[in-house]
């Protein structure tokens, strides 16, 4: 992740939530009061977002300690130890929900996308993600997706020319489409074009795409649109496809399958800080 990027999402993540101050910690622990604390899993999944520890802490008090127990992409078991900390209690306190919300989303992510690659069960297909993510939150869930194995499409709407049915349906046909973005577009940016027929697949090939997506079809006719497509174009699975389904995609010719809910209907992992004063 872009650390500069990074730290300006967090800054805006802590203003939100603490707005001038903690007014519960500190109207409770003097300012130099210590304590100590420890992040506990309370649930079997992958660990993504342990930066998110540091840096919030960095941000808001550089002198408290942290240790990590784990890295991201290492699998936890309920009561492991992911990371303790220690310091002054108020910005212990103050932090804790900031951190937890993003390191429990992105753990949640990179855990589904995990069992989706194992689910699936064909090395020959990588499994992504979309653009359906959480506003703010982009650069996170996607890159939580990678922690878990998965690869990531697009980052939005500025990195690669995604011709859908809509944008088909507004200019007339796919090779006006793709003749005309083609004439504005640099030679790097590659070019994606979104089918639902085998008339659609031919005359995407014709005209030139980089990538073909199959949306909302079955497995068959993926697998039958994958075998006329020549090996030097991408090909991408879409739509409708759940991890219940998921299996019965294995094997059918397709380079990627890309999978909204791995980001947009995740159930976080869930995990605590358990708290301590100093020993003395």
């Amino acid at each position: 992740m872009n650390s500069i990027k990074l730290r300006k999402k967090l800054e805006s993540f802590l203003l939100e939530d603490v707005g001038d101050f903690d007014i519960t910690s500190e109207s409770i622990f003097p300012a130099d009061q210590t304590g100590k604390g420890v992040f506990i899993a309370k649930d079997k999944g992958i660990i993504a977002g342990l930066q998110m520890v540091t840096e919030i802490y960095q941000l808001l008090d550089p002198t408290i300690a942290v240790k990590l127990y784990v890295q991201d992409g290492d699998q936890v078991d309920h009561g492991d130890m992911i990371a303790d900390v220690s310091g002054p209690i108020v910005h212990l306190l103050t932090g804790e929900r900031v951190i937890l919300n993003l390191m429990q989303r992105m753990s949640g992510i990179a855990t589904i996308t995990r069992k989706c690659i194992e689910t699936l069960n064909d090395s020959s297909i990588k499994i992504c993600d979309t653009r359906k993510t959480t506003p703010g939150l982009r650069m996170l869930e996607k890159y939580a997706v990678k922690i878990g194995g998965g690869r990531n499409h697009r980052q939005g709407l500025y990195d690669g020319v995604m011709i859908k049915d809509n944008h088909i349906s507004f200019c007339g046909s796919i090779t006006k489409a793709v003749k005309t973005v083609r004439e504005k577009i640099g030679h790097m940016v590659k070019v994606e074009v979104e089918t639902e027929s085998i008339e659609e697949v031919l005359e995407a090939i014709d005209v030139g795409a980089d990538v073909i997506m199959f949306d909302n079809r079955t497995p068959g006719e993926v697998k039958k649109f994958a075998e006329i497509v020549p090996h030097h174009i991408i090909t991408e699975a879409s739509g409708g496809i759940t991890l219940e389904s998921l299996s019965s995609y294995a094997h059918t010719g397709v380079d990627y399958i890309s999978l909204g809910f791995i980001t947009h209907s995740v159930k976080s992992l869930d995990i605590s800080l358990n708290v301590h004063l100093d020993e003395y």
